[in-house]
């Protein structure tokens, strides 16, 4: 299929590695765009000889032409007009989660929404390998798609977490396709919420008879994907893991969600009652969300770097009932926070928030004239031991600290992973 063909690969993250990998084994010629020098890659052993580079702010300058096919990574907007323009001219546009689909011999579970898919897919996983399947886990969390295909087999189960990003463009749905919660995420990518929504409906619209369409009913925007959906429809609510709450490690409401339609699927896939129930009690969830990773005279150090949008930082606001320190703030996507300013004003036990990044102005301003009674503190890029420090200070006896930034990092920190490990040094060393 690829042999002899002129392939490019719009950036070079673990996603275009193993597409490169992929299709070099196929006998393609590639090249390799990344707005990265080419200093700054990492190409972990694959021989760089037999890959044309164009790296560079300009990499695309020279436009796209003569390649037979281009595969974006999901950073790359699918619309930027080179792509665009190269589509014209009847190249084909890919990527590698569609190569996965049309090369996978196995059913695939596929898991979307804004936040909790990477907790959802990860509870799904755990549960199908103790229940006895040939169960993988890929993707943005797991291991890349592509260099599984030799290892599975018609019977295996591939979980993959789905972001817009990949699901833009796809044109094939999951076996099973979960949709959790779905707010406002990345309009600094979307042209528009509704743009983001349609692409998330992908997860569905293109299933057959035979698949299953597993859907939050307790909000409307993922209630409303049950008109595309082609499979059969089976709606969940929290509610459904409320039985297992005694049950489960992981804390919040919000996690409810994340069970509850981990049971679904366990449910369709017929897990044993035990297999299911060793796994509800164990799983710890992901780093990185809602995660303690310490205590101080008393104070206790919750790590929620992956709340890069309000709607996370709500969720985790509402599962403590403790005196509560918010570290709030980072690089400004341009998402409104109005619902989140009002859960803050009405939430008693936030006594202090602690602002950072380019955001903590913005932030600043929004709480001057509501009726928020705790201390804010502006620390704007300072470093995050003095973060914690500061955070450590101003907590009570029995409180909690909460990094909850809803906001993404960009502005400080390389991602929400190195943030998230800063806040743990930072912890670890107080």
């Amino acid at each position: 299929m690829f042999k002899g063909k002129k392939v490019a690969i719009l950036g070079f993250g673990l996603e275009g590695k193993d597409l490169a990998v992929y299709l070099l084994g196929q006998g393609a010629d590639v090249s390799i765009f990344d707005k990265k020098n080419e200093k700054d890659l990492d190409f972990g052993g694959l021989d760089t000889n037999k890959i044309t580079l164009i790296c560079g702010e300009n990499y695309l300058k020279d436009g796209l032409g003569g390649f037979d096919y281009i595969f974006r990574s999901p950073g790359v907007y699918r619309y930027i007009p080179e792509i665009v323009e190269a589509e014209g001219r009847e190249a084909k546009i890919s990527s590698a989660i569609k190569l996965f689909f049309e090369k996978c011999p196995a059913k695939i579970v596929g898991v979307t929404g804004t936040k909790g898919k990477g907790t959802t897919s990860t509870l799904i996983y755990e549960i199908l390998k103790e229940g006895g399947y040939d169960a993988y886990l890929a993707g943005n969390i797991g291991k890349a798609y592509l260099e599984l295909l030799p290892k599975l087999k018609k019977e295996s189960i591939v979980i993959l977490e789905l972001s817009s990003f990949q699901l833009i463009d796809m044109d094939v749905s999951p076996h099973i396709g979960v949709v959790l919660n779905i707010t406002q995420d990345h309009l600094d990518w979307h042209k528009d919420l509704k743009e983001y929504v349609d692409a998330k409906k992908n997860i569905v619209k293109f299933q057959k008879d035979d698949d299953f369409a597993v859907i939050n009913s307790d909000y409307v925007t993922p209630k409303s994907f049950a008109k595309e959906a082609k499979g059969k429809v089976i709606f969940f609510s929290k509610t459904l893991a409320k039985k297992y709450k005694d049950n489960l490690l992981l804390r919040g409401e919000h996690n409810l969600e994340n069970v509850a339609g981990a049971l679904v699927v366990s449910n369709i896939l017929k897990i044993r009652k035990e297999s299911l129930l060793k796994i509800l009690s164990t799983f710890k969830g992901l780093e990185h969300r809602l995660e303690l990773v310490g205590e101080k005279g008393g104070i206790k150090f919750y790590n929620d770097s992956f709340a890069t949008g309000p709607q996370p930082t709500i969720a985790a606001i509402n599962s403590f009932l403790e005196p509560l320190t918010l570290i709030l703030g980072g690089y400004d996507k341009g998402l409104d926070y109005a619902d989140l300013i009002k859960v803050i004003t009405n939430k008693k036990n936030v006594k202090n928030i602690i602002l950072i990044g380019d955001l903590a102005q913005r932030f600043g301003k929004m709480f001057t004239g509501v009726k928020y009674k705790g201390n804010i503190v502006d620390m704007g890029k300072k470093s995050m031991t003095k973060i914690v420090n500061k955070a450590l200070s101003l907590t009570p006896t029995s409180g909690v600290v909460l990094l909850s930034p809803a906001a993404a990092s960009f502005d400080m920190f390389h991602d929400y992973k190195e943030r998230g490990k800063k806040f743990k040094e930072a912890v670890a060393n107080l």
